[in-house]
């Protein structure tokens, strides 16, 4: 009896609601909602694509690819061939492939609709130098999305970050001691930076004008530095980085490699370079990387020095497109859960270059979601 009239009451306020609100909001309120606990399933259908080579195979394929071309093309259990055409049909809706009338058969055939792949989905192919298929991979991997399941235990504790929680340790501690995180993390960054740079070098040579000396601090593998090197031979380029990342590194011509720690000293230089660095570390411990460039700039006796940063600008939500701007947040989150760092819009940057005792700077947003700033001693 008591259940009844439990059930009879919750009916009473459903009712009630209903009659309240208009019940066409409510429905699209819990859509939403599914939306976004579903999201996942958009980046998790990309990777299956990327590991079961896709992209490739169609791109391969020369002219659009029937379903059946495709189901036959792939490395599968055949029982899930009829599951082939659902994958595809949610990486159509997100924009990684489409479809186009094929011929099918000889002369005078009829036909049907084949894949193709898009803007996008280039992005992805093995053979493309400008791929993200390598950073895809790494921030796809179970120990980059681990910490995200303890995210509410995080807001709780006292631990830095969301990945402290889940692992015991940083991130940056983490990676020195498992090979596979360091190179998934070194294939990311270096995918990144050729697509980046080749940006940088097209559109921004007015940079490096000038300029006799660059240290590329955090510069992992040396993509970034060895792509300003070939393209400007006059500037001697070095690739600074901690001792276990550079140890087996050679340089040559104008690149050599340096281990050490950016907060502790960087070595003398006209020009320091911070990609994607300054974003993985809080206000306090950015500006004692800034002071330190700084130093070194001012080790070096040239006049006109300066610092040279590849992070983004948040926009303000009203000066963004909405999934550009969604982006940015995304990349704020994490940063929040893998290390110490954030994502910054435009006020926070210049108080970080004022704390660390700069005296101007200039943002230029060529780089998509990132800009490319020159901070000035």
């Amino acid at each position: 009896m008591e259940k009844l009239k439990s059930f009879r009451h919750l009916n009473n306020n459903i009712d009630l609601i209903l009659n309240e609100e208009n019940s066409t909001e409510i429905l699209g309120a819990q859509a939403h909602i599914w939306n976004q606990i579903f999201n996942f399933i958009n980046s998790m259908s990309l990777k299956c694509a990327i590991q079961l080579g896709i992209p490739d195979i169609i791109n391969n394929h020369g002219k659009p690819m029937t379903i059946s071309q495709l189901t036959l093309a792939l490395p599968i259990n055949r029982k899930k061939s009829p599951c082939v055409y659902r994958l595809m049909r949610i990486l159509i809706h997100s924009g990684f492939f489409a479809l186009q009338k094929a011929k099918v058969g000889e002369e005078g055939g009829g036909e049907e609709e084949g894949y193709v792949i898009t803007d996008a989905s280039k992005l992805l192919l093995k053979d493309n130098p400008m791929s993200v298929t390598p950073f895809l991979l790494a921030m796809l991997d179970p120990v980059m999305t681990k910490p995200w399941d303890f995210l509410s235990n995080w807001f709780q504790n006292g631990d830095p970050t969301p990945f402290d929680t889940a692992n015991g340790m940083a991130f940056w501690d983490y990676g020195s001691h498992e090979p596979k995180l360091a190179r998934f993390f070194n294939d990311a960054m270096a995918s990144d930076a050729r697509l980046v740079t080749s940006v940088v070098i097209e559109k921004c040579k007015g940079v490096f004008e000038g300029v006799e000396s660059l240290v590329d601090v955090g510069g992992g593998t040396g993509t970034v530095a060895s792509s300003i090197a070939a393209a400007f031979p006059h500037i001697q380029c070095t690739v600074f980085d901690l001792p276990h990342v550079v140890a087996d590194l050679q340089g040559g011509n104008n690149l050599n490699f340096v281990g050490g720690d950016m907060f502790v000293d960087v070595p003398a230089t006209e020009v320091v370079l911070l990609k994607w660095i300054l974003h993985d570390w809080n206000d306090e411990e950015s500006v004692k990387i800034l002071k330190k460039c700084k130093e070194a700039i001012s080790k070096s006796n040239k006049k006109g020095g300066k610092v040279i940063i590849i992070d983004m600008k948040v926009e303000n939500e009203k000066d963004e497109d909405d999934e550009s701007y969604e982006t940015q947040l995304f990349f704020d989150m994490l940063m929040m859960a893998l290390v110490t760092g954030r994502e910054r819009n435009e006020k926070e940057w210049a108080k970080l270059f004022k704390d660390a005792g700069f005296s101007n700077y200039k943002i230029t947003p060529i780089l998509g979601l990132r800009s490319l700033i020159e901070v000035y001693p």
